[in-house]
C-alpha cells in the first residue's frame, strides 16, 4: 500500500515494501546488537513533516495494525497520522503505557521513559519501543557503553536529547529484564539502545 495519492497529497511510502522492510528490519537487528554502532538506513521513503526519512522507515517497517503507535505532540500533525494510517494502518493511543511502539520527533519535550509501557516479569518483551529522532548521532555527549553485543566498550553520541536522558537510560538499565528499547533516528542513519545496555559514566 504505497501508491502516491495526488488527490489528498499523500506520500508514498516504501517502492518495494516487502524487500525494503526487510532490509530496514536488519539494519534494526544489527542496530541492536551491536549498542552504539551507527548503521546506515538501507531504505530512505519520502516523509511527511517534521518526521525524516530514517524514523518514517522504521515505523513502515516496524509497525502495522495490531501495533499500537504513540506519537509525541510535535509529531500529531494531520500529515503524519495520515500517512501512518494509510501506510500502517495502526491504532494511535493517547497514552504512551498502552503504547508498543512511540514516535517521538521533539526529543526535547518527551515524556520520562518510565512513562512508556516497561513490560512485566513475565512478559518483558511486551514492552515500548522507542523511534526517537535526532539530528544527528555524533553531536551529543558521549556516552560509554557496555554489555552484550559490545566488545570492552562502546560510545553513542546522539545529539538534541533532555538533560536529563542520562539518568532515564540508567534507571531504565535497572529494570531489565523489564524497561524500555531505544531506536535513535538520524536523517539517515540509526543506532539502537537496548535496555539490557549498560551506559556508564
Amino acid at each position: 500500500m504505497n501508491a502516491f495519492a495526488p488527490e489528498t497529497g499523500l506520500l508514498p511510502g516504501f517502492s518495494d515494501p516487502v524487500a525494503q522492510s526487510q532490509k530496514t528490519f536488519r539494519a534494526v537487528l544489527e542496530a541492536t546488537s551491536r549498542p552504539g554502532t551507527i548503521v546506515s538506513a538501507p531504505a530512505l521513503p519520502l516523509a511527511p513533516a517534521p518526521l525524516n526519512p530514517v524514523a518514517a522507515a522504521l515505523v513502515l517497517a516496524l509497525v502495522d495494525y495490531e501495533t499500537p503507535l504513540w506519537l509525541d505532540p510535535a509529531c500529531r500533525q494531520p500529515a503524519v497520522v495520515e500517512y501512518l494510517r494509510f501506510h500502517c494502518g495502526c491504532p494511535l493511543v493517547d497514552d504512551p503505557a498502552q503504547a508498543a511502539f512511540a514516535l517521538v520527533v521533539d526529543a526535547q519535550t518527551m515524556p520520562p521513559l518510565s512513562a512508556f509501557h516497561l513490560g512485566s516479569d513475565e512478559y518483558p518483551d511486551r514492552s515500548t519501543t522507542l523511534i526517537i529522532q535526532v539530528p544527528n548521532l555524533d553531536g551529543g555527549d558521549n556516552w560509554r557503553l557496555k554489555g552484550p553485543g559490545i566488545r570492552d566498550q562502546a560510545i553513542l553520541s546522539a545529539g538534541h536529547l533532555p538533560a536529563a536522558f542520562k539518568s532515564w537510560v540508567q534507571d531504565n538499565h535497572l529494570l531489565f529484564p523489564r524497561g524500555v528499547d531505544l531506536l535513535f533516528a538520524a536523517p539517515a542513519q540509526l543506532a539502537g539502545l537496548p535496555r539490557s545496555t549498560l551506559l556508564e559514566g
